[in-house]
């Protein structure tokens, strides 16, 4: 049977046959590209058209959706703003209606298809990356390190300040991550160097080489020609270094970067107990992410993953290291987006809480 969803698509479809239909046909004349029609179920299947997610109905009570938000959680919104100057990154300057997610037309306007730059947050400019642009504009979060200086400029680095709140850098990063220090989404501190764009085999280059730009799905296929014998992605590691002390140098290069990141979530806690006198927690799934553990027990105990009880006892130390913890919990393909740049946010995260607290980083090496 078709689905309801389905056929209130056939008509979008028949208006975009000509918009899409160059795609389709070059597709079509591959052995293994896909028809038109498994084109579209695989987008109704993705999360691009899931018209019940929050992404496309947190502001159905406001009954529009704002410019600063709409460049990214609506396809109307994304072709006015790749439509004009870019000149405010990733914002427009008016509303759009509710309703409407990221289809067809937003990705194969013209000016999407002609896109070749795109503006980042930290002023630089993401260039010659291909069909990258498109994923670009909203992959890149909405922080990085410029935000979180301004947050603490001029604060003492130990103190709490009611001033402070958490910065979060707006999930699934990952063009930011792929830009690396040439982008800055990361917090970096002062005096260290971060690998710059992150660059793969010319045939696994872009986003859509690596993710089907419909269903937007990694098949390991495009990656076990080269690297063989592996069950999953996270099994994939090029370099020999051991990053996270554990004497494993096989595993893949997920696994660092996972001990890494839990050794510096139980850093900050750490920090939080001894430094600043209220014990923290952290809700994955939880706005804003960070709350006061109020019974000490480093779990998050019912009612503590709510907005009244964040976290509100912020220094700038443990606002940066918490910004680089949500940064890289929120690209979970940091591994294979920019391994070293992940890497060097958590080291340098630890590193510096290591000044204030017992942090022992003497088994880890930074790439």
């Amino acid at each position: 049977m078709i689905t309801a969803l389905r056929q209130r698509l056939l008509w979008l479809v028949s208006i975009l046959a000509l918009l899409i239909a160059p795609v389709a046909a070059q597709a079509q004349d591959q052995d293994d590209g896909p028809s038109l029609s498994q084109i579209v179920d695989a987008w109704i299947a993705s999360p691009h058209a899931d018209r019940s997610a929050d992404a496309f109905t947190h502001w159905n009570e406001d009954g529009e959706i704002p410019g600063s938000c709409a460049t990214c959680h609506s396809g109307i919104g994304f072709t006015d703003y790749v439509s004009g100057s870019m000149s405010t990154v990733g914002r427009i300057d008016h509303p759009v209606p509710l309703g409407n997610v990221v289809d067809c037309a937003t990705c194969h306007s013209g000016a999407a298809t002609a896109l070749e730059s795109v503006p980042m947050l930290s002023g630089a400019v993401a260039e010659n990356v291909g069909s990258s642009a498109v994923c670009s504009v909203c992959h890149q979060g909405r922080n990085w390190t410029g935000s979180v200086e301004a947050a603490v400029e001029g604060l003492g680095i130990d103190t709490v300040s009611a001033e402070l709140g958490f910065v979060n850098i707006h999930y699934a990063a990952a063009a930011a991550t792929l830009m690396g220090g040439d982008a800055r989404g990361g917090y970096e501190y002062a005096g260290k160097d971060y690998k710059g764009q992150f660059t793969h085999v010319p045939d696994l280059n872009t986003c859509t080489a690596c993710h089907s730009p419909h269903s937007l799905k990694v098949e390991l296929t495009s990656c076990s020609s080269c690297h063989r014998d592996v069950a999953s992605f996270r099994d994939i590691r090029t370099t020999q270094v051991d990053f996270d002390g554990d004497g494993d140098v096989s595993e893949g290069i997920a696994r660092p970067i996972a001990s890494l990141h839990e050794q510096l979530g139980e850093a900050i806690a750490l920090y939080a107990r001894e430094v600043v006198g209220v014990p923290v927690v952290y809700a994955a799934d939880s706005y804003p992410y960070f709350f006061a553990d109020g019974d000490a027990d480093g779990a998050v105990s019912e009612g503590e993953a709510s907005y009244p009880n964040r976290y509100q006892n912020w220094t700038p130390r443990m606002l940066r290291a918490a910004y680089n913890y949500q940064y890289v919990a929120k690209d979970k393909g940091a591994f294979s987006h920019n391994p070293h740049y992940a890497l060097q946010l958590l080291y340098d995260s630890l590193e510096d809480l290591s000044q204030a607290v017992d942090v022992d980083i003497a088994s880890l090496t930074r790439p």
